[in-house]
C-alpha cells in the first residue's frame, strides 16, 4: 500500500525541498499534501494555520508542476507551498487580522509582500494566527483563538507572528512571512526556536499590512515585513524575494544591499550587550546566551562586550516604545480613543507604561516631531557605534516563552522571572531597543533552556546592514546547531 510522500519531508529547508522539485524527485502537489497532512495531524494542537484554501493552493501547485514539466520556472519559489501571517492581504482568501471587525473580510488585492512572493512561484495556502491588529506578545483573538507553542503546548510561541513561527518549527510550512513593529517576528523566533530577520525599516513594501479597518493606502512607521524559516538560508532566500521597492516607486529606484565588510564571518567586529539594569535578563534565557558568546570567542572571534552605544537602554521606554505605540494607534476605535483621551486628561504619572499607553493616543503633532527629533540623535548614536563594529548581538527577550496570559493588556500585565514580578511590557524592550531606531536583526537559535524552550539571540546591525547580520547568524547557526525540531513535529507515515 502506497504511503504518499514521505511526512518527513516538512522538516526539510525550503532550499532543499525547491531543489527536489527542480530535479523532479518530489511535485508541488506531493509537497502540499505534506503540509496539509501534517497540519491534519497536529494542526488542533497548535492552532496555527487558520485559514487554509485547499482548492486555490492545488490549482496552483498543479500549474507550478505543469510548467515545471514543459521546462518552464516562474521563480526562486517555483512551487513552494506556503503560508503568510493574517496581517497581510492574500487576494482571494480570509485576512482579518485578528480583529472581530474584519472577520468575513476577503481582499481583492494582495498586500505587496505576498504579491512578490507569488511573483516568485509560491503556493500560498493558508493564513496563521496573530493576536488583534499584531498588537501583543502573543497569538490569541477572538476570532480563532489562542495559538500555542511547539515545545509547551500550555506556552504561548510569541507576537504577533505566533502562528506563523509555531507553524514554521512544527513543519506545517517551509516559509512564512510575518511583521515586526516592537519584536513581532524576532519574538515569536525567539520563543519557537526558529530563524527570522527584522529588516531594515523601508527596503522591503508593506503596502497591504492589515493593522486597521481602512488599511491598505499607507506604511506604518517602525513595522516591517520579514521572514521567518527553520534555517538561515531559507530566511535570506525570502528575503531576497522581498527586498526592492513599491511598486509606484519602481520606476525611480532599486535596492543593493551591502555586503559584510569581511569575507568570513569570524572577521566580523563583533559586541555583545547581553544584560541591562533597565531591563535585566532572566537567568534561564541569560545562561544560554552567555555560553553562546563564550562559544564564540572559544572559536576564535574578539567578541567586545562592555562596547555600548553613547545613549542609555532606558531610552527604549521614553523614545522607542511611544513611538511604536504611536504607530499603532490607528487601531482604536473612537471610543477607544475617546476612553484613552478621558485617561490621559487624568493621568498622574504613576505608572510610566499606562501613561505611555494612554498618551501615545493623544499626542500632538508637535509631541510626535519632538520624539523623532530623539529618535535621529539615537540613530546618529548608533551610527556611530557602528563604526567600530560590524554587528551587535543581543537579547530577544528576557524570558523565554511564558505560559498563556491573556488577562488585562499589554501595559498592564505582568510576568514572573526569577522571583521578580515584572511588567509584560518589558517583554518587547529588547526587540524595541532596535527597532524603533530602524536597524535589521537576525534571530538564530542558539540554545534552550534546562526546561528544553528556545533562546534566541538578535544579531543586530547598522542600518542597511541585513546582508552582515545574516551572514553571521548563518555562521551561528553552523557553530551551534540552530532550530531543534520540538517533539509535536516528528510526525511519520502511517502503514
Amino acid at each position: 500500500m502506497a504511503l504518499g510522500p514521505d511526512l518527513a519531508l516538512g522538516l526539510r529547508p525550503a532550499t532543499e525541498l525547491l531543489r527536489m522539485m527542480r530535479d523532479g524527485e518530489l511535485s508541488s502537489v506531493e509537497l502540499l499534501d505534506v503540509c496539509l497532512e501534517r497540519n491534519h495531524r497536529i494542526g488542533a494542537d497548535l492552532n496555527a494555520i487558520v485559514t487554509i484554501d485547499e482548492e486555490a493552493a492545488r490549482g496552483a501547485a498543479h500549474e507550478a508542476d505543469d510548467a515545471r514539466a514543459r521546462g518552464e520556472s516562474r521563480g526562486v519559489l517555483d512551487g513552494l507551498p506556503m503560508t503568510v501571517k493574517d496581517a497581510l492581504a492574500t487576494a482571494g482568501m480570509r485576512t482579518t487580522g485578528g480583529a472581530t471587525e474584519l472577520a468575513d473580510h476577503v481582499p481583492e488585492k494582495d498586500a505587496e509582500a505576498v504579491a512578490k512572493v507569488r511573483d516568485a512561484g509560491a503556493v500560498i495556502f493558508g493564513k496563521t494566527n496573530l493576536p488583534r491588529w499584531s498588537g501583543d506578545a502573543q497569538a490569541f483573538n477572538e476570532i480563532f483563538g489562542t495559538t500555542n507553542n511547539p515545545y509547551d503546548l500550555t506556552r504561548g510561541p510569541g507576537g504577533s507572528s505566533g502562528g506563523a513561527s509555531a507553524a514554521v518549527a512544527a513543519g506545517l510550512t517551509p516559509l512564512e512571512i510575518g511583521t515586526d513593529i516592537g519584536g513581532s517576528v524576532r519574538m515569536p523566533a525567539h520563543f519557537a526556536g526558529v530563524c527570522g530577520h527584522k529588516p531594515t525599516f523601508g527596503v522591503v513594501p508593506q503596502l497591504g499590512y492589515v493593522d486597521h479597518t481602512t488599511y491598505g493606502v499607507g506604511e506604518a512607521d517602525v513595522n516591517v515585513v520579514g521572514p521567518l524559516a527553520r534555517t538561515v538560508d531559507d530566511v535570506e532566500l525570502l528575503f531576497d524575494v522581498l527586498i526592492g521597492p513599491r511598486a509606484d516607486q519602481a520606476a525611480a529606484w532599486s535596492l543593493e544591499l551591502p555586503k559584510p565588510r569581511a569575507a568570513s564571518a569570524k572577521e566580523l567586529r563583533v559586541a555583545a550587550w547581553l544584560d541591562d539594569p533597565a531591563c535585566p535578563v532572566g537567568s534561564a534565557v541569560g545562561g544560554v546566551l552567555e555560553a553562546a558568546v563564550d562559544a564564540i570567542a572559544a572559536d576564535g572571534v574578539a567578541v567586545d562586550r562592555a562596547a555600548r552605544p553613547q545613549h542609555p537602554f532606558s531610552d527604549v521606554f521614553d523614545v522607542g516604545m511611544p513611538l511604536i505605540s504611536m504607530a499603532t494607534s490607528p487601531a482604536r476605535t473612537d471610543a477607544e480613543l475617546e476612553k484613552a483621551q478621558e485617561l490621559a486628561a487624568a493621568d498622574d504619572g504613576s505608572d510610566p507604561l499606562r501613561s505611555i499607553r494612554l498618551h501615545a493616543s493623544t499626542v500632538t503633532h508637535r509631541d510626535w516631531l519632538l520624539l523623532t527629533e530623539r529618535r535621529e540623535a539615537n540613530r546618529a548614536s548608533w551610527g556611530r557605534f557602528f563604526v567600530d563594529h560590524d554587528i551587535l548581538l543581543a537579547p530577544v527577550s528576557f524570558i523565554p516563552a511564558f505560559e498563556h496570559t491573556q488577562e488585562g493588556t499589554l501595559y498592564t500585565r505582568r510576568v514572573e522571572v526569577d522571583g521578580v514580578d515584572r511588567p509584560y511590557a518589558h517583554v518587547i524592550a529588547w526587540t524595541s531597543q532596535f527597532g524603533y531606531v530602524y536597524l535589521p536583526a537576525t534571530v538564530v537559535p542558539v540554545g534552550q533552556t534546562a526546561d528544553g524552550l528556545p533562546v534566541g539571540i538578535q544579531v543586530v546591525g547598522p542600518y542597511l546592514g541585513d546582508r552582515t547580520t545574516i551572514e553571521f547568524a548563518r555562521y551561528l547557526e553552523s557553530l551551534l546547531g540552530g532550530y531543534q525540531p520540538p517533539a509535536i513535529a516528528d510526525i511519520r507515515n502511517e502503514a
